[in-house]
């Protein structure tokens, strides 16, 4: 359960991917019902500023030591170097070393690596940077392609707004995915990107420009409790099988079928957090057709079965 979160700044820090993680972790959203995270920004001297690349300084209230009980530490991009502060990289291994969970977005990777806490891990980082994390810490296993990556406490996310993905990935993870929907609703983005997903498509995911497959991705989402095939896909949007499925990873950046499977998770879990449905009857709204099959995608995808999600996240 993620109850306080600690953003530590260093110098040539990155302003949006420290935004991505105020913005997800550090509103106030009780307004939406929401219980505010206990946030705190600190720095290695927080009486002097820290720099930005572009210019803008920026004073934080706490030392490093605010990192010492906080959940979650939350590691924004900055500018890639070859010797980090000692003091930084000590507090990110004693926060690893207590139990907390690690959240990297875009080259906040290397400080991770350089930290050591990469080495035998399923990481990843921004396309641009993949080759040269890999270069300077081989014994991590680096994935340029897809969005995020979670390595139980240690989750790498790539660039910019993959920050956000894996940020919302964290929150339904560990609070369920009404939060996650509602943080994500406030922030007008998609409640979820399959971390899977290649990192470069060639149309974003959430606004397809082919009015084919938004209307297609309509059609679907009201209908996710039927059964569909790429076939029938295809046929409907008067195309070839290949040309189908060539243009729906184009548009959205997985293939129809894994995008189809993680709506259907999606719908089960808040089924499952709101709803006192059978485990059948959630199966069958969700288009698994069988408890056991859903059980199969959902332990596959979320880590545990139905009924364990259901006890750790189910309103009261």
């Amino acid at each position: 359960m993620i109850r306080s979160v600690a953003v530590p700044l260093i110098d040539e820090f990155a302003m949006f991917e420290f935004g991505v993680v105020c913005e997800v972790f550090g509103l106030d959203r009780s307004y939406a019902g929401l219980e505010p995270f206990d946030f705190r920004v600190c720095t290695i001297r927080p009486d002097t500023a820290v720099t930005s690349p572009v210019g803008v300084r920026v004073t934080a209230p706490y030392g490093l030591e605010a990192m010492d009980d906080a959940d979650l530490i939350g590691v924004p991009a900055a500018t890639v170097r070859d010797e980090y502060p000692q003091e930084f990289l000590d507090a990110l291994r004693r926060a690893y070393d207590r139990g907390a969970i690690l959240l990297s977005v875009c080259s906040g990777a290397f400080a991770l690596g350089a930290a050591g806490l990469l080495d035998g891990r399923d990481c990843t980082t921004h396309w641009r940077f993949s080759d040269e994390l890999q270069r300077r810490f081989p014994a991590a296993r680096v994935d340029p392609d897809v969005l995020f990556v979670d390595d139980g406490r240690i989750i790498t996310s790539a660039g910019t707004s993959a920050g956000i993905d894996a940020s919302l990935h964290l929150v339904r993870r560990e609070l369920g995915s009404a939060v996650a929907n509602t943080i994500a609703r406030n922030m007008v983005v998609p409640p979820q990107r399959d971390g899977g997903q290649r990192q470069y498509i060639d149309k974003p995911v959430s606004d397809c420009e082919d009015d084919t497959f938004s209307e297609l991705i309509d059609f679907l989402t009201e209908r996710l409790d039927e059964s569909h095939t790429v076939g029938s896909l295809a046929e409907r949007t008067h195309m070839s099988t290949r040309s189908f499925s060539r243009r729906f990873v184009a548009e959205t950046g997985v293939p129809p079928m894994q995008w189809l499977t993680t709506q259907r998770i999606l719908r089960a879990r808040l089924l499952l957090e709101t709803t006192d449905l059978p485990i059948d009857e959630v199966a069958r709204q969700c288009g698994f057709g069988s408890a056991t099959l859903l059980r199969h995608h959902f332990d596959a995808e979320v880590g545990v079965p139905p009924t364990r999600y259901r006890a750790a996240f189910a309103r009261a």
